[in-house]
């Protein structure tokens, strides 16, 4: 199966265009950089060049696409442009959890906690053992995390971005400390993924931190009480 992948989720941008066979994705066309801001400016053109080192869009069968937990802003940048060149391909358009993502980067059998820094004390985590997840995402204060990881005693393995505010925890635990999930591992998630049961809806693990003003633009203040 040939696969396009789009990640914008988190502090990379990636897209890519593989080749999916028996687990085995190989890179047909590959754009990916570390950034954490600006994937609007950049996706459309990674994209493009991507697309055009594998040949171009003819035989691309699905799309796949990020979907959180991750930054508001790169999830909505990555899912409309997915959405939006699903639409005009008609090709099916499959989100993918960032956790499981990364997970699936990490590789391998054994325990494996994806964790991505979700600030204010907090990791987006969840856990692996031999390839079956362990729950579902979830949002952990530090300690919480710490003490999953510890209970599993040694030879796990941590990856993402939360990896090493939580790796004192567990001090013979293997730390990756990636900033997003590897394209190769999304695309693997991306041919194996069920179109119907992986809608590209955002996933949140917790409420935004912003909120909604109390006025309309142009109103008075209320008055003090």
């Amino acid at each position: 199966m040939r696969v396009l992948v789009v990640d914008t989720a988190l502090d990379l941008c990636s897209a890519g265009v593989f080749d999916v066979d028996g687990g085995e994705a190989r890179v047909l066309g590959l754009r990916s950089e570390a950034m954490a801001k600006g994937h609007q400016e950049r996706l459309a053109g990674m994209v493009r060049d991507a697309v055009a080192e594998a040949g171009g869009f003819g035989g691309v069968d699905r799309i796949g696409v990020t979907v959180g937990p991750g930054s508001f802003t790169g999830l909505r940048v990555g899912l409309a442009f997915a959405q939006g060149l699903g639409a005009a391909l008609d090709r099916p358009v499959v989100g993918l959890s960032t956790l499981d993502g990364l997970a699936a980067s990490a590789g391998g059998d054994g325990a494996v906690a994806a964790l991505i820094d979700a600030r204010r004390g907090q990791v987006y985590a969840r856990f692996w053992r031999d390839g079956a997840a362990q729950g579902p995402a979830e949002a952990l204060s530090l300690e919480a995390a710490r003490d999953r990881v510890a209970a599993w005693g040694s030879g796990a393995r941590l990856i993402g971005s939360g990896a090493a505010l939580i790796a004192d925890g567990a001090p013979d635990a293997a730390v990756m400390d990636l900033p997003g999930p590897t394209p190769e591992a999304l695309a693997r998630l991306t041919a194996a993924a069920d179109p119907a049961a992986s809608p590209p809806r955002p996933v949140y693990l917790r409420a935004p931190d912003a909120t909604p003003p109390t006025r309309l633009p142009g109103q008075p203040r209320p008055p003090a009480p």
